[in-house]
C-alpha cells in the first residue's frame, strides 16, 4: 500500500501510466469489450466498475489540453447513455473545467483502443462502460 495512492492502482496500472507520453491513449473497457483481441498492452481490473477505474486514473492521469476534446466514448444507438453523465462529471472534477467527451463510432472506438497505448479491461457490466482517455502534460 502506498499514502494517497488509489488502491485501485495496481503496480502494473501505474507502470502503464507513468510510461505513456503526452498524447498516448488509454482505454478503460467494460465486461462486454473484447478487450483480449484489441489491446497492445493489457491490465485486467475484474470486479471494479469503469466509474472507479476512471477515478482512480484520473488521480494521477493529466488529460490533454492541447486538443478539443481528450476523451471518447462509444457512441450508443439509443441515445446518450446514463453512465456518460458519470463520466462528464468525473471528468470535470478532475480537471477543474468541463471535458467533452467525443462520440464516436463503435468500430472506431475499436480501432482506438487498437491503437491505444493500454487498455484498462473493468468488470463493468453497465452497457457502455467504455472511455479513452488522451494524456496530456504537467505543468510547472
Amino acid at each position: 500500500m502506498l499514502k494517497h495512492i488509489n488502491p485501485l492502482l495496481t503496480g502494473d496500472v501505474l507502470a502503464l501510466l507513468a510510461d505513456m507520453g503526452h498524447g498516448d491513449e488509454l482505454a478503460i473497457v467494460d465486461a462486454n469489450f473484447p478487450a483480449d483481441a484489441l489491446a497492445k498492452r493489457l491490465v485486467q481490473l475484474p470486479g471494479i466498475s469503469a466509474t472507479d477505474t476512471l477515478s482512480a486514473v484520473l488521480s494521477l492521469l493529466p488529460l490533454d489540453d492541447f486538443v478539443a476534446a481528450p476523451t471518447a466514448a462509444m457512441d450508443a444507438p439509443d441515445g446518450r447513455p446514463a453512465l456518460y453523465t458519470e463520466f462528464d462529471r468525473m471528468l470535470a472534477a478532475a480537471e477543474g473545467r468541463q471535458i467533452p467527451i467525443e462520440c464516436i463510432d463503435r468500430f472506431d472506438f475499436y480501432d482506438r483502443t487498437r491503437a491505444a497505448y493500454a487498455v484498462l479491461a473493468t468488470g463493468e457490466r453497465r452497457l457502455y462502460g467504455n472511455i479513452i482517455l488522451k494524456k496530456g502534460v504537467l505543468r510547472i
